[in-house]
């Protein structure tokens, strides 16, 4: 199989570049991070998951009113700012010996990721024809999993020393990433700002009544259980429950990093508009029903070699569905967005990542270790439940957006500047042929 990464060139190569060098220092510190908290600052393993999860339930909440602030203020300077920020709290788990300060710490650090990912996500659309964001999400997306594969491998070197001073390199690197971020960040141009004005009767944080998009929202967040599905659900699945070897867990994980890498810009051409999204939502749906139907079979006294067959076949299952859901989200959270709300918009659609994250771990486990065979056919069928509703909800937001009274224009003084920078679908189609 021959993996290629290669960014249209222009804006998305920056962004890219960007992507790149924070995801290598952010694999790392998924690797490592546990370990460092536990061995170098003595938290306890209870601690450690009450502080995660009070910070990313504070950071999801904050990506609105942040993205907010990239509507008004500017996404690239925020976007800026918020990469500086999230430079400054990893800077600070270096210091940290206590766990209310690293409560300040992981707090600061997930409301300034929550943030950086809603003023990234404008500063794209600002910067991409409509036509051409889910391809250039998928380029992004292809360069994230290839710099977490690198930084994963740096962080297993961490682990093989087991010592302060390893531990430490890791979240110096991470930080460094995101200093560097910031600064290929500056090369973009700037993107027009939100005026002051808002359309008559608008609230300044319009997503938070916009219910046809908030039910849309809590449909991808279903949809992106399977996030935890695979670091957790599936490892602990394997240990439990099977008789499979327990290297597979650590196999199934490098499958699915070179899946993304190698596939999931091809995955995402066909995506092109909200009824493509739909489409592509709707099959991985049905795909990852099937997915969790094969993993329920796993555990039905297969020999070793059998069960880890059932799996790696479950698991292919898995990223091909993840690729497509991927893609159409992607499309959806853009296309239902008003232009001159982007940030908050993307703010509010990303909270689906931490709600994913903080409820799924406990959700997951209950439902397949303790549940076994039967939760695999229950979780398939919400996940198909929750894509085949995310055309009439689609649909019902299409609606009423069509009813919303228009935004006054914004600035052209904050215009774009450098229109070279800017993609569009003549230069998609210069890059087909392409593909991380």
């Amino acid at each position: 199989m021959s993996i290629r990464i290669h960014v249209p060139p222009g804006a998305p190569r920056v962004l890219a570049a960007a992507q790149l060098s924070n995801s290598v220092g952010d694999g790392a510190y998924y690797v490592a991070s546990a370990l460092y908290f536990t061995r170098v600052v003595g938290l306890s393993p209870t601690q450690i998951g009450l502080g995660l999860t009070v910070a990313w339930a504070i950071g999801s909440v904050a990506g609105v009113p942040l993205g907010a602030l990239a509507d008004r203020r500017g996404p690239r300077g925020t976007s800026v700012l918020l990469a500086l920020a999230t430079c400054a709290a990893v800077a600070t788990f270096l210091f940290i010996r206590s766990f209310p300060l690293f409560l300040v710490a992981t707090v600061g650090y997930a409301v300034a990721q929550c943030g950086l990912a809603a003023a990234r996500q404008a500063l794209l659309a600002g910067l991409v024809a409509p036509a051409d964001r889910t391809g250039i999400l998928a380029h992004l997306q292809s360069t994230l999993n290839a710099g977490l594969a690198v930084g994963a491998a740096l962080g297993g070197l961490a682990l093989r020393f087991d010592t302060a001073a390893a531990y430490r390199a890791v979240f110096a690197m991470d930080a460094a990433g995101f200093l560097l971020c910031a600064l290929v960040l500056l090369r973009l141009p700037s993107v027009a700002r939100t005026p002051a004005a808002r359309a008559s009767g608008e609230p300044r944080l319009a997503v938070l009544r916009d219910r046809p998009y908030a039910v849309i929202t809590l449909l991808n967040a279903v949809l992106l259980l399977r996030m935890p599905l695979l670091s957790l659900a599936i490892p602990l699945w394997i240990v439990e429950r099977t008789r499979a070897p327990g290297w597979l867990v650590s196999a199934l994980f490098v499958l699915n990093t070179l899946a993304v890498m190698a596939y999931q810009v091809r995955m995402a051409r066909g995506v092109t508009g909200p009824r493509t999204a739909v489409g592509a939502v709707r099959r991985s749906g049905l795909v990852m029903f099937v997915a969790c139907a094969v993993f329920a079979l796993s555990a039905a006294g297969l020999s070793p070699w059998a069960a880890a067959a059932v799996l790696v076949a479950g698991a292919v299952l898995q990223v091909i569905a993840e690729m497509q859901q991927s893609a159409g989200s992607w499309q959806i959270g853009f296309a239902l967005a008003p232009a001159h709300q982007v940030g908050q918009y993307q703010g509010f659609f990303g909270t689906g990542v931490p709600l994913a994250r903080t409820l799924g771990p406990l959700l997951l486990t209950w439902l397949l270790v303790v549940w076994g065979m039967p939760g695999w056919l229950l979780l398939g069928a919400v996940f198909l439940a929750a894509s085949l509703a995310m055309g009439p909800a689609v649909r019902w937001a299409e609606r009423a957006g069509a009813e919303r009274p228009e935004a006054p224009p914004a600035r052209a003084s904050a215009a774009v500047t450098h229109p070279a920078l800017r993609v569009g679908t003549a230069e998609k189609r210069d890059a087909a042929g392409c593909d991380r």
